[in-house]
């Protein structure tokens, strides 16, 4: 048998066994990719010095755990902003480093750049996946153009009119509930929890046509989302739990895999039972009925669909695409919707100019609810919701992972492998980007009404309507 010297270790001349040589192999790749992936660390590090830093909590953590989600959190970005003003360095342990940017001009690069050049970072999403499928917000590539094509007849303006009169009756019930509470004695609530099942009922109405009466009694399909969603957000703040293996060994994974797969089976219900009700032939008979009767959901537009080469989507692909909306429907319309009661409610000169700016449109009207129609007459209404997004947007920011160099216009590079945390809300906030950035300009607001009208007023009011330096920008 032949003989492997090993001196060099200090074991002199050992038979070399295919066992034992498979293991040098083994251990020398690893060994490899161990090396190279420092000397990536290092040489990325050396090109990041030209990037800023706020001070790291230690060498090993870094930047971890600096910014949490809580208002004390959303102070911090603030901070950051102010003080680095386009861009930081972020340090997520000792070897992932992370490219904050709080400025049109450096982002610019980023979400102009090619897909294949900054894809979605997978770290965040990786954590839906078991939940979302391959649906809109988490494919990419060839199948996210094909989705894409194929659900744009679903935001057609002829689908979405019909959805006004749903999302009426879903605010009827909330008020008819504040009501009660009020006649009961109540005079605190929970705005967020009752708008989100709010829109939760909105839209199990307008993607599944289910009526689930969610608002008023409990529902195992609503409760599962709402647990779904802060787990998911509760996961990315534990760096140990970002491992799979681990995840679903503790109590919330197993709470996650036991509320997806109850999402699922409620999304494949509805699937199956509407493909019995299609009709083989006559959709376009079948479509022109449905629309008449306002009736055409979600569900209906996906299974009907078909793309260029007159394939259509796999359950499972409707399910992803059902499941997605449901998810990103739901928290961040909620979330906008009661910030913008919020604002309101702090500056009750603009309530109450809203208040009759819906009051005139509704004059001598019957019935006295809002429709499609009566969107594009409230100005002024329009502008507050325009300016209560930028305070506070309900997504706070985006990744990207750079799978090539990226050069900023200041000559700057964000090197490869880099993630690109795209700050929304450090943008909004941004005093080089708009003045004054936490204050509404009532003052101006005042002056342009003596002067101009609603119109005017309402372009005053929304600071996201003129931000410094715009047109240099777009």
């Amino acid at each position: 048998m032949p003989r492997l010297s090993l001196s060099w270790l200090g074991l002199g001349s050992v038979a070399a066994s295919p066992w034992l040589l498979l293991l040098l192999v083994g251990a020398s790749w690893l060994l490899a990719r161990v090396l190279t992936r420092i000397y990536a660390c290092y040489e990325n590090s050396r090109r990041l010095q030209c990037f800023p830093q706020p001070p790291q909590r230690s060498w090993l953590l870094g930047h971890l755990g600096l910014i949490q989600s809580s208002e004390e959190g959303v102070l911090y970005v603030q901070d950051l902003v102010r003080t680095f003003g386009d861009v930081c360095l972020w340090r997520v342990g000792p070897l992932h480093a992370v490219i904050r940017i709080f400025h049109p001009t450096c982002i610019k690069p980023v979400l102009f750049a090619p897909a294949v050049v900054a894809p979605k970072d997978k770290i965040f999403y990786s954590f839906l996946k078991p939940w979302l499928g391959d649906g809109l917000l988490l494919s990419s590539g060839d199948k996210w153009s094909r989705h894409r094509r194929m659900l744009t007849p679903a935001f057609h303006f002829n689908i979405l009119k019909p959805y006004v009169k749903i999302f009426n009756d879903s605010t009827n019930v909330m008020h008819a509930k504040w009501q009660r509470l009020i006649s009961e004695g109540n005079t605190r609530l929970d705005m967020f929890e009752h708008i989100s099942l709010m829109t939760l009922d909105s839209l199990q109405k307008c993607i599944f046509s289910f009526e689930s009466n969610c608002q008023e009694k409990p529902s195992d399909y609503i409760a599962a989302i709402l647990e779904l969603s802060a787990l998911v957000a509760k996961r990315h703040q534990n760096l140990l739990l970002h491992m799979d293996f681990l995840y679903y060994l503790t109590a919330d994974g197993r709470r996650f895999r036991k509320a997806c797969h109850l999402v699922h089976n409620f999304t494949d219900a509805v699937i199956q039972e509407r493909r019995r009700t299609l009709p083989d032939h006559g959709i376009d008979d079948f479509l022109l009925a449905k629309t008449k009767s306002k009736t055409l959901d979600f569900i209906d537009v996906l299974l009907l669909t078909k793309d260029e080469d007159g394939k259509t989507l796999s359950d499972e692909d409707i399910r992803a695409e059902a499941d997605t909306f449901m998810f990103g429907g739901h928290d961040t319309t909620a979330s906008g919707l009661s910030w913008v009661l919020y604002n309101l409610a702090k500056h009750p000169e603009h309530q109450e100019h809203c208040r009759q700016e819906v009051q005139e449109l509704l004059r001598d009207r019957d019935p006295t609810e809002i429709e499609w129609d009566d969107l594009a007459q409230l100005p002024f209404l329009t502008m507050c919701i325009k300016e209560s997004l930028r305070l506070h947007p309900p997504v706070m920011a985006i990744s990207r992972c750079c799978t090539q160099d990226i050069k900023l216009p200041d000559g700057r590079v964000i090197p490869k492998g880099v993630i690109c945390r795209i700050s929304i809300f450090g943008t909004h906030h941004n005093p080089a980007v708009w003045p004054e950035p936490e204050e509404l300009h009532r003052t101006d607001v005042r002056h342009e009404r003596d002067e101009g009208g609603a119109g005017a007023d309402a372009a005053a009011l929304s600071g996201a309507a003129r931000p410094r330096g715009a047109a240099q920008e777009a």
